[in-house]
């Protein structure tokens, strides 16, 4: 590898010098995740919860179960995150009418308020993180991060398909 190659460098783990793609796109994915958490905790959220008032604007009230389908998280990780959203007054559950069984989640009139910091925060990350790259080079980023996505899908245990959106949406 060449002694210029971002990934290889001295704080390349010795283990992870086979992998120098996969070492930068950790990277890239960690300073991205604390760059957000950063821009985020001004909104009074952690990073992740951005991406499940994401969808319930997108979709409106929706099941807590196709939520979690939907997020492709686990069970017990979007119940904490609904927890501290529903505690900080962003989100709200209940029965849901059709099948009282089930639970029911919105976003409350606060957690709709919070849009368009969110569409900041994102905005504001995609200038800096593309930042001396031409309109170009960014599609061509998109397209290769594409495919490295799908090349990864059947590893992560992930159908060919994205996770389908919640009923209704």
């Amino acid at each position: 590898m060449p002694a210029n190659d971002p990934a290889c460098t001295d704080t390349t783990p010795s283990a992870a010098r086979g992998g120098p793609v996969g070492i930068a796109l950790a990277r890239v994915a960690r300073m991205h995740r604390l760059a957000a958490g950063r821009r985020l905790r001004e909104l009074d959220l952690y990073p992740g919860q951005e991406m499940m008032m994401m969808r319930l604007w997108d979709c409106g009230p929706v099941r807590q179960s196709e939520l979690i389908q939907s997020l492709g998280l686990d069970a017990s990780t979007v119940t904490k995150m609904l927890q501290r959203l529903e505690q900080c007054g962003h989100v709200r559950r209940g029965p849901d009418p059709a099948d009282r069984r089930a639970v029911l989640v919105e976003a409350t009139e606060e957690g709709r308020s919070l849009r368009a910091g969110v569409e900041g925060v994102w905005s504001d990350l995609e200038k800096v993180s593309l930042h001396g790259l031409d309109p170009a080079d960014r599609a061509e980023l998109a397209r290769l991060l594409g495919l490295v996505a799908d090349n990864l899908r059947a590893e992560a245990g992930e159908s060919g398909d994205c996770p389908p959106p919640p009923r209704g949406c």
